[in-house]
């Protein structure tokens, strides 16, 4: 069975950095695109960042010049390092992947969320 689980959640203040970890687990035989999504409260989930298997990279308005997102295939870990923290970032930060598996095929799997709050 694959599982993504996600850290580095948590409170910062405005301005302030956040780096938060993806790992996906389990019985994988490759992954594909990897991403991340956020969700705040009375607000539909969004796509912050996108990474391809072969680094491209895609990523959300709000999100660009502040938050870089990299991955370690070897690891089957993707990251996003969030810079210059606001407020309106403030969401439940889900972790995505595209993930072949033995017993599944090609299928679509979430994390389990981690709350980030920039608030001072």
């Amino acid at each position: 069975q694959v599982q993504l689980v996600e850290s580095g959640g948590g409170l910062v203040q405005p301005g302030g950095s956040l780096r938060l970890s993806c790992a996906a687990s389990g019985s994988i035989l490759s992954v594909n695109d990897m991403g991340w999504y956020r969700q705040a409260p009375g607000k539909e989930r969004e796509l912050v960042a996108a990474i391809t298997k072969g680094g491209s990279t895609n990523y959300a308005e709000s999100a660009k010049g502040r938050f870089t997102i990299s991955r370690d295939n070897a690891r089957n870990t993707v990251y996003l390092q969030m810079n210059s923290l606001k407020p309106e970032d403030t969401a439940a930060y889900y972790c995505n992947a595209r993930i072949y598996s033995i017993t599944a095929g090609w299928q679509d799997y979430w994390g389990q969320g981690t709350q980030v709050t920039v608030s001072s």
